[in-house]
């Protein structure tokens, strides 16, 4: 499918992002995809090009682009649990940057981004996102009912905290219907917290389901990883897919 580089402006700057979309001339739904923590690389625009073969038009933001244009930090081809210490020494500063306040500007950003597109069908969007983008993707949600009508989240973390800006708390704003996979065995999202998500969101009314994948750990759908499942990670598309020709 093809894919570029594309420019999103922002309140606070300039960020890059990949663009992947059917070969045609649409117009298509329009898809927000949010990264991981390992940030823009070649395995998510693999996954955006898978999605954007299905119909969709897909774009993946930096999220760290205040930083730089990704790759921000140099990764490995392939990320082995050895090298993980390392690497989030290098992306948890980056993490501890972004507030919830800013971040949404940017989602703003990046829904404009898309309605302005030729590419994309009028209404509204779906989003899918990946460990600290499954809270990106709940976020925008809440942010934005107006402009979401499907959010997925897969191998969240910390989706449903007792901090005070926790993204649970955005239940009562959010009109989308969302799906949620969490792995069983994954610390950032602990049974606690996957209850307290399905009581917030079921208390607001919204359209949603979520499920636990067994056998599966934290970063499941990433193939460059040593966490990657190829059955929960096929099983996450079906869902996805689902849920996109659906609501979109």
């Amino acid at each position: 499918m093809p894919g570029t580089t594309v420019d999103v402006i922002t309140e606070d700057g300039t960020a890059d992002a990949y663009l992947a979309h059917p070969d045609g001339a649409g117009p298509y739904p329009a898809v927000l995809f949010y990264m991981d923590a390992f940030g823009l690389r070649p395995h998510l625009r693999s996954m955006a090009d898978r999605l954007a073969a299905a119909g969709y038009v897909v774009l993946v933001p930096n999220v760290f682009y205040r930083v730089g244009r990704a790759p921000v930090i140099e990764l490995p081809a392939y990320i082995d649990p050895r090298e993980r210490p390392a690497l989030f020494e290098q992306i948890m500063p980056m993490l501890r940057s972004l507030t919830p306040d800013a971040l949404m500007r940017d989602a703003k950003a990046y829904l404009q981004f898309l309605a302005d597109s030729p590419l994309t069908a009028d209404g509204p969007v779906g989003i899918t996102g990946y460990c600290m983008g499954a809270g990106l993707a709940l976020r925008t949600a809440g942010a934005y009912p107006d402009r979401v009508a499907a959010a997925a989240g897969f191998h969240g973390a910390n989706l449903a905290s007792e901090a005070d800006d926790s993204p649970h708390l955005l239940a009562p704003q959010i009109t989308a219907e969302l799906y949620f996979a969490h792995a069983d065995q994954d610390s950032s999202m602990p049974a606690e917290q996957i209850e307290r998500l399905e009581k917030a969101l079921s208390e607001a009314g919204v359209t949603h389901r979520c499920e636990v994948y067994e056998g599966a750990r934290h970063g499941y759908t990433q193939a460059d990883t040593a966490m990657y499942s190829a059955d929960a990670t096929e099983r996450h598309w079906v869902a996805l897919l689902d849920l996109f020709s659906r609501a979109l």
